[in-house]
């Protein structure tokens, strides 16, 4: 199976990349390879047998500004059978009718949602309304580096193990 491409909308110093940084190390070296959205291509996207997408929430739950250019990308590309995961940054605490609503915008726009893993649990958040919940669960790693920093290792190493047995990957 080839690598596993990282998507990342943010800049090289932001929590989305931090996180983006933390899902490779928990992979493993030499497993997945990280691209920011504001530079990456179709061709990117297609080397990949498994892709991770990951945003923050800006403002009152947009997609980060980077993805709303790379969306159309992400639908040119031919992408239809490979697996899709999502993570998503946003606060729960300030933001609570809006919480990961970045993520959820993602995965609206994607045109194979069928390919989509890595749903996450919304036990142990406290939110009003979140765009990325769909059927009880996260359509992706909710993470809050605002309101439980304390909590973002564990929830990676978790997401990444899932992940191993959704991708495939040993």
């Amino acid at each position: 199976m080839g690598k596993i491409g990282i998507f990342y909308g943010g800049s090289h110093k932001g929590s989305t990349y931090k996180a983006a940084q933390a899902i490779i190390k928990s992979f493993g070296k030499g497993v997945a390879e990280l691209h920011n959205v504001s530079s990456a291509s179709t061709g990117d996207l297609e080397k990949y047998d498994c892709l991770i997408l990951g945003t923050s929430a800006w403002g009152i739950g947009e997609m980060h500004q980077d993805w709303e250019r790379f969306i159309d990308v992400l639908v040119e590309a031919k992408i239809d059978d490979k697996k899709i995961a999502i993570f998503g940054l946003g606060d729960q605490i300030e933001y609570p009718e809006s919480f990961v609503d970045g993520m959820g915008t993602v995965f609206c726009r994607l045109p194979f949602k069928q390919n989509v893993v890595g749903f996450w649990p919304t036990k142990g958040y406290s939110y009003y309304f979140s765009t990325a919940e769909k059927d009880g669960k996260f359509v992706g790693l909710a993470i809050d580096e605002d309101s439980q920093p304390e909590l973002t290792d564990e929830r990676i190493s978790k997401w990444v193990s899932q992940l191993r047995t959704e991708f495939q990957i040993n």
